[in-house]
């Protein structure tokens, strides 16, 4: 991407060229650098469902002085950019200074563990804060290249880029692949029961009261306790399992999208619309349009 971008400059006149190299972490006292970018994982589990294979321990624990460096190189004017799981890394130095950042939806839990007050916009594909750069799924490497190039180079390098690779080049969200992958290892057996309740019973009239009650717990104890365990509260779990199933349908079927909120629960289908543009930032029709080809 950038070997081509540097053509395109060459081309248009544009009096900058970028020079890329791959850093071995054990050496760098010596280095100093523009932009440093922190890869995804190889080994990461960010392309499955069951995120079964751990990240690499180099991003959950990376060194000290790796840490340090990247400080240092910050504070000397350097961008840091991260795409995918490299968020691990870079919510570990002190630049990102509580800052938002994204990751691979896949990842959010495991971010959240393991820097439970970092700011988290799993919704954003690319977050941009002039100095620190960080971008979501493996393949947005693309997104953060391209707006790179348009930082340093020109917006009219990055748009030709764009049409050279055959890759949209325009706004898009994360948020538009997500797909809602229910926690369930968080050690909470109430919960967890409530959990299976809702994943075969979606499609009914479901009360939180009634839930709180076949569990034995008070409705304000299974709020909270299911808010800790799952990150979201009854409703808003709920919302997030109609909203998944009714993507499914819109990508398996011809149904309206009146008839789908049926079927996933909802008997006004309004709502139903307003909650599916709230969560995954699309109308039926334009998700549906996006990911389908009828």
């Amino acid at each position: 991407m950038f070997q081509l971008a540097n053509r395109l400059c060459e081309e248009q006149q544009v009096n900058v060229r970028f020079n890329t190299r791959i850093i071995n972490t054990e050496h760098l006292a010596d280095l100093t650098q523009h932009v440093i970018i922190l890869p995804p994982s190889h080994s990461s589990s960010e392309s499955t469902e069951t995120h079964a294979t751990p990240l690499l321990d180099s991003y959950l624990n990376p060194s000290e002085s790796f840490i340090d460096w990247l400080d240092n190189q910050h504070q000397q004017g350097a961008l840091l950019a991260s795409a995918c799981a490299g968020a691990f890394i870079l919510s570990a130095t002190r630049s990102l200074n509580s800052r938002a950042v994204t990751t691979h939806w896949g990842l959010e839990q495991a971010l959240k563990q393991q820097f439970p007050e970092q700011v988290l916009d799993t919704n954003q594909i690319l977050i941009d804060h002039g100095d620190i750069l960080s971008a979501g799924g493996m393949m947005s490497w693309l997104d953060l290249g391209f707006e790179l190039i348009a930082k340093l180079a020109s917006p009219s390098i990055m748009r030709q880029l764009g049409k050279i690779l055959v890759v949209d080049t325009a706004p898009r969200e994360q948020r538009y692949y997500l797909q809602f992958v229910a926690p369930t290892q968080h050690g909470d057996s109430a919960v967890l029961e409530v959990q299976n309740s809702m994943n075969l019973n979606y499609s009914q009239p479901l009360s939180i009261a009634q839930l709180a009650q076949s569990v034995h717990l008070t409705e304000r104890t299974l709020q909270r306790r299911f808010s800790k365990a799952t990150g979201d509260t009854p409703n808003q779990y709920l919302q997030k399992l109609r909203t998944q199933k009714a993507c499914d349908l819109l990508e398996s079927t011809t149904h309206s999208f009146e008839h789908i909120a049926h079927l996933v629960g909802y008997q006004d289908g309004a709502a139903c619309r307003k909650v599916f543009i709230k969560i995954m930032g699309l109308t039926p029709r334009a998700f549906r349009q996006r990911f389908t080809r009828g």
